[in-house]
């Protein structure tokens, strides 16, 4: 089996598991999440791979980190996540990627949601913008090359090498390259435990 279609079986078991322990309904999850009933249908029924932005929306709605939406090995006190078991969630014919390397649910206390830690590479010129995330989302960021413009609610932040920042992020925000240099950044995503 591809790593694609482990990737397609373990989205599509891990939806159905977790649209079923939050009661919902595809009618109930597809209004949460914006995403049509159709689509969560050829996901839970593995005949498709959906966008990163229809993931993240679904895993939002279900109040659940993206690495447990699509992870095969839950439940393992340690687990160590090889680079190439990382997830490649976005990239760009230039270039340009975002990587899921790891992430948790946050473990045995209600009070701590999914916490989630991605790698990025920005080509000069390339930009990913997302829409609001669930409130009290933060997303927590470190440039080590480059520069970054981390916009956020329409408000461009230039964000050089060696600086860190944080927001929160239930607004719409984007990161980009508007320099000359590849920028390179790890970034956190801390996400409220689900209601």
């Amino acid at each position: 089996m591809s790593d694609l279609d482990q990737l397609t079986q373990s989205l599509a078991r891990n939806l159905r598991r977790w649209r079923g322990e939050r009661g919902f309904t595809l009618d109930a999850l597809a209004t949460r999440a914006s995403v049509s009933r159709g689509m969560i249908i050829q996901i839970e029924q593995a005949r498709t791979n959906p966008s990163v932005g229809i993931t993240v929306k679904l895993a939002d709605a279900l109040g659940i980190s993206i690495t447990t939406l699509l992870d095969h090995e839950q439940g393992v006190p340690v687990r160590l996540v090889t680079p190439e078991h990382a997830v490649r969630m976005w990239s760009t014919e230039a270039g340009s990627h975002a990587t899921l390397l790891v992430g948790t649910e946050g473990g045995g206390t209600e009070s701590r949601g999914p916490l989630e830690l991605w790698s990025w590479f920005l080509v000069p010129g390339d930009a990913s913008t997302s829409d609001p995330h669930p409130t009290g989302t933060t997303e927590l960021l470190r440039v080590t090359a480059g520069e970054l413009t981390l916009v956020v609610d329409g408000a461009p932040h230039p964000v050089p090498a060696g600086t860190s920042a944080t927001f929160e992020a239930d607004v719409p925000h984007a990161y980009r390259n508007d320099g000359t240099t590849a920028v390179e950044m790890t970034m956190a995503v801390s996400i409220p435990p689900a209601r």
